[in-house]
């Protein structure tokens, strides 16, 4: 039995969010040890690395999960609102409806979060241009 087709299905993953307890620490493991490319600091809680297409943010738990135990999957959508209404009309629970998370300079990105069967978190974005 195959699903309906969502607006803007899910494809490829866009993000990785990794929960760590200290982010230059992280940083220095991902892009030193790893090899991943270092994309942009943001404050002293948040980096950004990319993984091939994949990008990887570190981030310490800020009010939520431990450190390795709480990583969120961001799935690339070409049709955010719609793909999010379309994932709660199946079933998932919300925790944050789409909405504006960062102007850069050739486009918006929008995010909105879903929740899975066990409660982890599941972002899903779309890069408007």
């Amino acid at each position: 039995m195959s699903s309906p087709t969502l607006p803007g299905d899910v494809s490829d993953i866009g993000q990785i969010a990794l929960v760590v307890s200290d982010v230059a620490r992280a940083t220095i493991f991902y892009r030193d040890v790893l090899g991943l490319k270092f994309l942009f600091p943001a404050g002293p809680h948040l980096a950004f690395l990319a993984a091939g297409s994949v990008r990887i943010m570190l981030s310490t738990p800020q009010g939520h999960g431990e450190a390795g135990r709480n990583s969120i999957l961001y799935f690339k959508v070409t049709d955010v609102v719609g793909t999010h209404a379309a994932i709660l009309a199946r079933g998932a629970t919300n925790e944050r409806a789409p909405q504006l998370t960062a102007k850069m300079p050739d486009h918006e990105l929008w995010i909105g979060f879903v929740r899975d069967p066990d409660g982890n978190l599941v972002g899903l974005m779309e890069e408007k241009r």
